[in-house]
């Protein structure tokens, strides 16, 4: 291996991976025109204090895991380990609430966290994200769950489970907290060290964790469903009434309260049975307070985020991603032929034709055998006895008839 190699947990997009990426973002963006969402496309670097102010200090990525560095200005400026804050920032920078009515965004693009590469998670890694702004119903809830499962499904995903919560409001939350801490408090001991942590400084983020002690703790302790206000309560029903109402398969999940502090209300994943036991694709929830704690309006908002990794791993798993080859494929026999042969092939291009080309001449066996590899349909022969005629032969590749053509005439191709 070369010294130059990739960076651990930064791997290369190589040609015949980079056509299931093309898939997944092409998707995207038909599903992202039918629901009327419009891309937005933040930098991929940011201040600091954006990410500790929206993610929250106590975050995971927050505290261990995100690319921090000092410019040549002394500012603190931090590679975005995910998009929503960025978002955020370009709603409030950018006045794009102004107008009275709901903001549909998305994004695709890389993202950046330190942490241990394994299967279908790396320290670059792509998500799409996909945003509402300036709608606190339940409706809008169910369509952007529903943008994400029309996307999933229209990938060729089929074993999908919705899972929800709601993790209610500033009004109602407090008291379930307070009651999860006085539990947690008896079961210090055998908390993990991480929980410990979490206990004094956001103990929601206990239900959250892997660790088999930990989930064997909470699965005893108070439930968060029981303790919603009436307000909250409404929501979260009208959210399940409209997914009902299109017969979405969804499990209701008390502990399920993902991993930034800024969720409010609905939260939700959507599961895979091809992942095995991590089988989370995509997750999301309402933030309706991280417009105002990023200094501007207090507007609602909800949104998710799918690693595009990990949709690759399922799609790659499921079925290969093919491409048409070329249109034609130019062989060059003999040296004189080149010219011509570069001179017909720029005009069969620029008439929409997809042409493959190898401009050192060389046996014919040899180019039938490239154009075949390459998958092209027909194969374009460029040797002295047509350019004597001024002609070409094109020979069709799965019927093996050829015929001949004049060389200056692209339109008869």
């Amino acid at each position: 291996m070369t010294e130059l190699a990739a960076i651990r947990g930064f791997k290369d997009i190589l040609p015949d991976q980079a056509r299931y990426w093309r898939l997944i973002e092409d998707r995207a963006r038909d599903v992202s025109r039918r629901f009327n969402y419009a891309e937005l496309r933040p930098p991929i670097m940011e201040r600091t204090e954006l990410f500790q102010r929206g993610l929250g200090e106590a975050t995971d990525i927050v505290e261990k895991e995100m690319y921090t560095m000092e410019d040549r200005s002394g500012d603190r400026i931090t590679l975005r380990p995910e998009a929503t804050a960025g978002m955020v920032r370009a709603l409030i920078e950018h006045n794009l609430h102004e107008g009275g009515r709901p903001v549909r965004l998305f994004c695709l693009g890389p993202m950046f966290r330190y942490e241990r590469p394994q299967k279908g998670r790396l320290r670059q890694f792509h998500q799409l994200d996909v945003e509402v702004f300036g709608d606190s119903g339940p409706t809008i809830d169910a369509e952007v769950i529903m943008w994400l499962h029309t996307f999933l499904k229209e990938l060729g995903l089929i074993e999908l489970t919705v899972v929800l919560n709601s993790l209610g409001c500033p009004a109602c939350r407090p008291r379930f907290r307070e009651k999860l801490v006085d539990f947690l408090a008896d079961h210090q001991k055998t908390l993990c060290q991480d929980c410990n942590r979490r206990l004094t400084q956001n103990p929601l983020r206990v239900l959250d964790c892997k660790s088999p002690s930990c989930q064997a703790i909470v699965s005893k302790g108070p439930v968060l469903s029981e303790f919603l206000c009436p307000e909250c309560r409404q929501h979260f029903l009208g959210v399940r009434q409209a997914l009902d109402s299109l017969g979405v398969i969804y499990t209701l999940n008390d502990k399920l309260v993902r991993g930034l502090d800024y969720y409010t209300r609905t939260t939700f994943e959507v599961h895979s049975g091809n992942l095995g036991s991590q089988n989370a694709v995509a997750g999301g929830g309402r933030y309706d307070g991280l417009c105002a704690r990023l200094g501007g309006p207090d507007i609602p908002a909800i949104g998710f985020a799918a690693g595009l990794e990990r949709l690759i791993l399922l799609l790659s798993e499921k079925y290969a991603a093919t491409e048409p080859g070329p249109d034609y494929y130019a062989a060059v026999l003999c040296p004189e032929a080149t010219g011509p042969a570069f001179t017909l092939v720029q005009h069969l291009r620029a008439m929409g034709h997809m042409v493959a080309a190898d401009w050192e001449p060389g046996g014919l066996k040899s180019r039938l055998k490239r154009a075949d590899k390459a998958g092209a349909a027909k194969v374009i022969m460029f040797g002295p006895d047509e350019l004597a005629a001024g002609e070409v032969t094109v020979r069709d590749l799965s019927t093996g008839d050829q015929w001949r053509l004049p060389i200056n005439r692209p339109e008869r191709f």
